[in-house]
């Protein structure tokens, strides 16, 4: 993996405390698509620096975090979304600060 890839962060968290550090890491990462649901456009780098994040907020028993690639930004990535309804929010162009 080259550049930045887009990926779909889904998260399932159990308790509200929990809930509310996750999401604060996902929006350090990506735009807010659905609630518990976020378009990122990563580095490897930035992948490894989010799963760590996301790692230390967990419960592993109970929650659960799911990461799917996308493919590359520039390329099939933007347009595999498909909505009815309100419009998905398009991610930032250039580098995310965290």
């Amino acid at each position: 993996m080259s550049g930045r890839n887009i990926f779909l962060l889904c998260y399932d968290i159990s308790d509200a405390r929990r809930l509310r550090r996750v999401f604060k890491v996902a929006k350090g990462f990506g735009t807010s698509v659905q609630y518990s649901v976020f378009r990122c456009a990563l580095s490897p780098t930035d992948v490894i620096a989010l799963m760590e994040k996301l790692e230390a907020e967990i419960h592993h028993r109970e929650d659960q975090i799911l990461l799917v690639d996308l493919g590359p930004e520039h390329g099939r990535a933007n347009h595999v979304f498909r909505t009815i309804g309100r419009p998905t929010p398009r991610a930032p162009e250039g580098p995310v600060i965290i």
